[in-house]
């Protein structure tokens, strides 16, 4: 069972293909081997795009701010 951590962390991230490539969390390169589920909300008239990710032995949730264009790490899973 994968043990889920609330972070909720801005992070810098690196694309290709419109889709996360690799992102840095405290100093820590990630590189996103699989990018699983991708989704959009929308909360008043700002979009999010939610990807969930994993580097090949975690699983992380990131959002991207379509307003601010910025990046958040919003959950960690097995680290």
């Amino acid at each position: 069972l994968l043990m889920s951590e609330s972070i909720n962390e801005s992070i810098s991230v690196v694309l290709w293909n419109k889709a996360p490539y690799s992102f840095f969390w405290h100093g820590r390169k990630y590189r996103v081997s699989v990018v699983g589920m991708h989704h959009t909300i929308r909360e008043g008239r700002r979009l999010f795009h939610i990807f969930s990710v994993s580097d090949g032995s975690n699983f992380f949730k990131l959002i991207f701010d379509t307003e601010t264009l910025g990046w958040k790490l919003l959950e960690t899973y097995g680290l």
